[in-house]
C-alpha cells in the first residue's frame, strides 16, 4: 500500500490550498482516511477524517476552514484549506485508518501513511 500526498506549498495567509493523496495497493473505498499534521517541534495531531461513506470529522482548530472529501473512483483523498493562518504551517500526512478502528483521532489508529507534504503560511 502507498500514500502519496502533494499539493503544498508557501502561501499567505488568508490564502488557500488543496492538499491530494493518491492510494495505491488497496481496495480504497474500503477504508476510513485522515489528514494529519505535523509542526516543528510538535507531535503529529489530527486534522479530519473521512469515512468510506463520506462521513468527514474535523478537528476544532481547522473546523469551518478545511473540508475533507474523496473520490473512490480516483483513490484519491482531498484536505482543502482556506482562511490559512501562520499557525496551519506544518508538514501535512495522509493516513489510511486500520480497518475496523474506531481510532480516529490518534496516529495509533492508522497503518498507513504517505510521505508528508509541507504547507508554510506566512504572516
Amino acid at each position: 500500500v502507498q500514500l502519496q500526498a502533494s499539493g503544498g506549498g508557501l502561501v499567505q495567509a488568508g490564502g488557500s490550498l488543496r492538499l491530494s493523496c493518491v492510494v495505491s495497493g488497496s481496495i480504497f473505498s474500503r477504508y476510513a482516511m485522515a489528514w494529519f499534521r505535523q509542526a516543528p517541534g510538535k507531535e503529529r495531531e489530527f486534522v479530519a477524517t473521512i469515512s468510506g461513506g463520506g462521513s468527514p470529522y474535523y478537528a476544532g482548530s481547522v473546523k469551518g476552514r478545511c473540508t475533507i472529501s474523496r473520490d473512490d473512483a480516483k483513490n484519491s483523498l482531498y484536505l482543502q484549506m482556506n482562511s490559512l493562518k501562520p499557525e496551519d504551517t506544518a508538514v501535512y500526512y495522509c493516513a489510511r485508518r486500520q480497518y475496523g478502528s474506531r481510532n480516529w483521532g490518534g496516529v495509533g489508529g492508522y497503518d498507513y501513511w504517505g510521505q508528508g507534504t509541507l504547507v508554510t503560511v506566512s504572516s
